[in-house]
Protein backbone atom coordinates (compact mmCIF):
# COMPACT_ATOMS: atom_id res chain seq x y z
CA UNK A 1 0.00 0.00 0.00
CA UNK A 2 2.83 2.36 0.91
CA UNK A 3 4.58 1.78 -2.43
CA UNK A 4 1.47 2.47 -4.49
CA UNK A 5 0.48 5.59 -2.54
CA UNK A 6 4.01 6.84 -3.12
CA UNK A 7 3.72 6.11 -6.84
CA UNK A 8 0.44 8.02 -7.02
CA UNK A 9 2.06 10.99 -5.26
CA UNK A 10 5.04 10.78 -7.61
CA UNK A 11 2.87 11.31 -10.68
CA UNK A 12 2.09 14.83 -9.43
CA UNK A 13 5.76 15.71 -9.90
CA UNK A 14 6.12 14.54 -13.50
CA UNK A 15 4.98 17.83 -15.04
CA UNK A 16 7.55 19.77 -13.01
CA UNK A 17 10.67 17.61 -12.82
CA UNK A 18 9.88 14.61 -15.01
CA UNK A 19 10.29 10.95 -14.08
CA UNK A 20 14.08 11.28 -13.77
CA UNK A 21 13.89 14.17 -11.32
CA UNK A 22 11.21 12.36 -9.32
CA UNK A 23 13.34 9.22 -9.07
CA UNK A 24 16.34 11.30 -8.01
CA UNK A 25 14.44 12.94 -5.16
CA UNK A 26 12.90 9.63 -4.11
CA UNK A 27 16.31 7.97 -3.88
CA UNK A 28 18.12 11.01 -2.44
CA UNK A 29 15.74 11.54 0.48
CA UNK A 30 15.53 7.80 1.08
CA UNK A 31 19.33 7.61 1.17
CA UNK A 32 19.55 10.51 3.65
CA UNK A 33 16.92 9.01 5.97
CA UNK A 34 18.37 5.50 5.88
CA UNK A 35 21.90 6.85 6.43
CA UNK A 36 20.71 8.74 9.52
CA UNK A 37 18.93 5.65 10.85
CA UNK A 38 21.59 3.04 10.17
CA UNK A 39 24.83 5.09 9.90
CA UNK A 40 26.44 2.66 7.44
CA UNK A 41 30.19 2.31 7.19
CA UNK A 42 32.44 0.94 4.47
CA UNK A 43 34.68 -0.57 7.10
CA UNK A 44 34.24 -4.03 8.52
CA UNK A 45 32.76 -5.51 5.35
CA UNK A 46 34.43 -7.76 2.82
CA UNK A 47 34.79 -6.83 -0.85
CA UNK A 48 32.02 -9.27 -1.71
CA UNK A 49 29.53 -7.54 0.59
CA UNK A 50 30.39 -4.10 -0.78
CA UNK A 51 30.05 -5.35 -4.35
CA UNK A 52 26.59 -6.68 -3.49
CA UNK A 53 25.60 -3.27 -2.11
CA UNK A 54 26.93 -1.61 -5.27
CA UNK A 55 24.97 -3.94 -7.55
CA UNK A 56 21.90 -3.50 -5.36
CA UNK A 57 22.19 0.26 -5.76
CA UNK A 58 22.41 0.08 -9.55
CA UNK A 59 19.40 -2.24 -9.63
CA UNK A 60 17.40 0.18 -7.46
CA UNK A 61 18.24 3.13 -9.70
CA UNK A 62 17.43 1.28 -12.93
CA UNK A 63 14.22 -0.24 -11.56
CA UNK A 64 12.87 3.09 -10.37
CA UNK A 65 13.84 5.04 -13.49
CA UNK A 66 12.26 2.48 -15.82
CA UNK A 67 9.10 2.24 -13.71
CA UNK A 68 8.54 5.98 -13.30
CA UNK A 69 9.18 6.62 -16.99
CA UNK A 70 6.62 3.91 -17.78
CA UNK A 71 4.21 5.42 -15.25
CA UNK A 72 4.42 8.70 -17.16
CA UNK A 73 3.01 6.87 -20.19
CA UNK A 74 0.61 4.19 -18.92
CA UNK A 75 -1.80 3.86 -15.93
CA UNK A 76 -0.51 2.79 -12.51
CA UNK A 77 -2.38 -0.54 -12.44
CA UNK A 78 -1.09 -1.58 -15.87
CA UNK A 79 2.47 -0.46 -15.11
CA UNK A 80 2.65 -2.46 -11.88
CA UNK A 81 0.98 -5.45 -13.50
CA UNK A 82 3.57 -5.55 -16.27
CA UNK A 83 6.38 -4.91 -13.80
CA UNK A 84 5.27 -7.96 -11.85
CA UNK A 85 6.90 -10.25 -14.42
CA UNK A 86 10.07 -9.79 -12.33
CA UNK A 87 8.94 -11.24 -8.99
CA UNK A 88 6.76 -13.77 -10.80
CA UNK A 89 9.81 -15.01 -12.69
CA UNK A 90 11.81 -15.21 -9.46
CA UNK A 91 9.01 -17.21 -7.86
CA UNK A 92 8.88 -19.66 -10.76
CA UNK A 93 12.67 -20.11 -10.78
CA UNK A 94 12.95 -20.57 -7.01
CA UNK A 95 9.94 -22.78 -6.38
CA UNK A 96 10.45 -26.44 -5.54
CA UNK A 97 6.80 -27.23 -4.75
CA UNK A 98 4.02 -27.86 -7.23
CA UNK A 99 1.52 -25.99 -5.08
CA UNK A 100 3.62 -22.83 -5.28
CA UNK A 101 3.62 -23.12 -9.07
CA UNK A 102 -0.16 -23.43 -9.00
CA UNK A 103 -0.46 -20.18 -7.04
CA UNK A 104 1.98 -18.48 -9.42
CA UNK A 105 -0.15 -19.61 -12.35
CA UNK A 106 -3.30 -18.30 -10.69
CA UNK A 107 -1.60 -14.95 -10.07
CA UNK A 108 -0.45 -14.86 -13.70
CA UNK A 109 -4.03 -15.33 -14.92
CA UNK A 110 -5.14 -12.48 -12.69
CA UNK A 111 -2.39 -10.24 -14.02
CA UNK A 112 -3.42 -10.94 -17.60
CA UNK A 113 -7.02 -10.10 -16.74
CA UNK A 114 -5.95 -6.86 -15.10
CA UNK A 115 -3.91 -5.77 -18.10
CA UNK A 116 -6.30 -7.02 -20.79
CA UNK A 117 -8.98 -4.31 -20.81
CA UNK A 118 -6.43 -1.56 -21.22
CA UNK A 119 -6.65 -1.67 -25.00
CA UNK A 120 -3.38 -0.65 -26.64
CA UNK A 121 -1.23 1.12 -24.04
CA UNK A 122 1.82 3.10 -25.10
CA UNK A 123 4.36 0.58 -26.45
CA UNK A 124 7.35 2.40 -24.97
CA UNK A 125 5.62 2.45 -21.61
CA UNK A 126 4.98 -1.29 -21.83
CA UNK A 127 8.62 -2.03 -22.67
CA UNK A 128 9.85 0.19 -19.83
CA UNK A 129 7.48 -1.46 -17.35
CA UNK A 130 8.72 -4.91 -18.41
CA UNK A 131 12.33 -3.70 -18.05
CA UNK A 132 11.46 -2.44 -14.57
CA UNK A 133 10.15 -5.93 -13.85
CA UNK A 134 13.48 -7.43 -14.81
CA UNK A 135 15.30 -5.10 -12.43
CA UNK A 136 12.67 -5.83 -9.76
CA UNK A 137 13.56 -9.50 -10.04
CA UNK A 138 17.24 -8.60 -9.59
CA UNK A 139 16.26 -6.43 -6.62
CA UNK A 140 14.55 -9.37 -4.88
CA UNK A 141 17.57 -11.64 -5.28
CA UNK A 142 20.11 -8.97 -4.32
CA UNK A 143 18.02 -7.78 -1.38
CA UNK A 144 18.05 -11.26 0.12
CA UNK A 145 21.83 -11.49 -0.25
CA UNK A 146 22.43 -7.99 1.10
CA UNK A 147 20.22 -8.76 4.08
CA UNK A 148 22.46 -11.71 4.94
CA UNK A 149 25.72 -9.84 4.30
CA UNK A 150 25.00 -6.76 6.46
CA UNK A 151 23.57 -6.17 9.89
CA UNK A 152 20.23 -4.37 10.12
CA UNK A 153 19.62 -1.97 7.26
CA UNK A 154 23.24 -0.95 6.66
CA UNK A 155 23.40 -2.72 3.30
CA UNK A 156 20.16 -1.11 2.17
CA UNK A 157 21.41 2.32 3.25
CA UNK A 158 24.66 1.89 1.30
CA UNK A 159 22.77 0.68 -1.76
CA UNK A 160 20.40 3.64 -1.59
CA UNK A 161 23.35 6.05 -1.46
CA UNK A 162 24.75 4.39 -4.59
CA UNK A 163 21.37 4.60 -6.32
CA UNK A 164 20.99 8.30 -5.48
CA UNK A 165 24.50 9.00 -6.78
CA UNK A 166 23.72 7.21 -10.04
CA UNK A 167 20.66 9.44 -10.53
CA UNK A 168 22.35 12.82 -9.90
CA UNK A 169 23.00 13.64 -13.56
CA UNK A 170 19.74 12.20 -14.98
CA UNK A 171 17.81 13.92 -12.20
CA UNK A 172 19.39 17.29 -12.86
CA UNK A 173 18.81 16.84 -16.58
CA UNK A 174 15.11 16.12 -16.10
CA UNK A 175 14.36 18.53 -13.26
CA UNK A 176 16.65 21.51 -13.75
CA UNK A 177 16.03 24.52 -11.52
CA UNK A 178 12.55 23.25 -10.58
CA UNK A 179 14.27 20.76 -8.29
CA UNK A 180 14.76 23.70 -5.90
CA UNK A 181 11.04 24.39 -5.53
CA UNK A 182 9.96 23.93 -1.86
CA UNK A 183 6.72 22.23 -2.90
CA UNK A 184 8.59 19.81 -5.15
CA UNK A 185 11.10 19.06 -2.39
CA UNK A 186 8.30 18.34 0.10
CA UNK A 187 6.48 15.95 -2.23
CA UNK A 188 9.77 14.31 -3.21
CA UNK A 189 10.52 13.65 0.46
CA UNK A 190 7.05 12.16 0.99
CA UNK A 191 7.50 9.92 -2.05
CA UNK A 192 10.85 8.74 -0.67
CA UNK A 193 9.32 7.74 2.66
CA UNK A 194 6.27 6.06 1.15
CA UNK A 195 7.95 4.36 -1.81
CA UNK A 196 11.43 3.55 -0.51
CA UNK A 197 12.15 3.90 3.21
CA UNK A 198 9.09 2.09 4.57
CA UNK A 199 8.62 -0.71 2.00
CA UNK A 200 12.29 -1.48 1.31
CA UNK A 201 13.04 -1.73 5.03
CA UNK A 202 10.10 -4.08 5.59
CA UNK A 203 10.96 -6.15 2.51
CA UNK A 204 14.56 -6.52 3.64
CA UNK A 205 13.35 -7.93 6.97
CA UNK A 206 10.82 -10.17 5.21
CA UNK A 207 13.53 -11.59 2.96
CA UNK A 208 15.54 -12.54 6.05
CA UNK A 209 12.67 -14.79 7.10
CA UNK A 210 11.04 -16.05 3.89
CA UNK A 211 12.36 -18.03 0.91
CA UNK A 212 12.83 -15.83 -2.16
CA UNK A 213 10.22 -17.77 -4.13
CA UNK A 214 7.52 -17.34 -1.49
CA UNK A 215 8.35 -13.64 -1.20
CA UNK A 216 8.01 -13.27 -4.97
CA UNK A 217 4.53 -14.79 -4.98
CA UNK A 218 3.43 -12.67 -2.01
CA UNK A 219 4.32 -9.62 -4.09
CA UNK A 220 1.36 -10.60 -6.28
CA UNK A 221 -0.61 -8.20 -4.10
CA UNK A 222 1.15 -5.33 -5.91
CA UNK A 223 -1.05 -5.25 -9.06
CA UNK A 224 -4.23 -5.48 -6.99
CA UNK A 225 -3.24 -2.65 -4.66
CA UNK A 226 -1.99 -0.56 -7.58
CA UNK A 227 -5.33 -0.91 -9.35
CA UNK A 228 -7.20 0.12 -6.20
CA UNK A 229 -4.93 3.11 -5.56
CA UNK A 230 -5.25 4.08 -9.21
CA UNK A 231 -9.02 4.03 -8.83
CA UNK A 232 -9.13 6.04 -5.59
CA UNK A 233 -6.24 8.46 -6.00
CA UNK A 234 -5.93 8.83 -9.76
CA UNK A 235 -9.51 8.19 -10.93
CA UNK A 236 -8.45 5.21 -13.07
CA UNK A 237 -11.62 3.10 -13.16
CA UNK A 238 -11.89 -0.68 -12.95
CA UNK A 239 -13.89 -2.94 -15.23
CA UNK A 240 -15.57 -6.17 -14.12
CA UNK A 241 -12.75 -8.16 -15.71
CA UNK A 242 -10.14 -6.12 -13.84
CA UNK A 243 -11.99 -6.71 -10.56
CA UNK A 244 -11.98 -10.44 -11.32
CA UNK A 245 -8.25 -10.26 -11.99
CA UNK A 246 -7.73 -8.61 -8.60
CA UNK A 247 -9.69 -11.41 -6.94
CA UNK A 248 -7.46 -14.06 -8.55
CA UNK A 249 -4.27 -12.26 -7.54
CA UNK A 250 -5.47 -11.90 -3.94
CA UNK A 251 -6.52 -15.57 -3.90
CA UNK A 252 -3.03 -16.59 -5.04
CA UNK A 253 -1.48 -14.51 -2.26
CA UNK A 254 -3.77 -16.06 0.36
CA UNK A 255 -2.80 -19.49 -0.95
CA UNK A 256 0.88 -18.76 -0.46
CA UNK A 257 0.30 -17.22 2.96
CA UNK A 258 -1.29 -20.49 4.05
CA UNK A 259 1.98 -22.29 3.27
CA UNK A 260 4.48 -19.83 4.77
CA UNK A 261 4.34 -21.71 8.07
CA UNK A 262 6.47 -24.32 6.34
CA UNK A 263 9.14 -21.72 5.51
CA UNK A 264 12.23 -21.26 7.70
CA UNK A 265 11.84 -18.44 10.22
CA UNK A 266 15.40 -17.17 9.86
CA UNK A 267 17.73 -17.10 6.88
Amino acid sequence: MSVQLGAAAATTLFDDIGPGGTVFYRLLFAALLLALIWRPSLRGHGDGALQLALLFGFALAAMNLCFYTALDRIPLGIAVTLEFVGPLGVAVAASRRRWDLLWVGLAAVGIVMLAGPAGSPDLTGVVLALAAGGFWGAYIILSARVGRAFEGGQGLALAMIVAAAVMVLPGAGFGGEKLLSPAVIAIGAAVAVLSSVIPYSLELEALRRLPVGVFGVLMSLEPAVAALVGLIALDQGLSVLEAAGIALVVAASVGVLSRTAEAPTEA
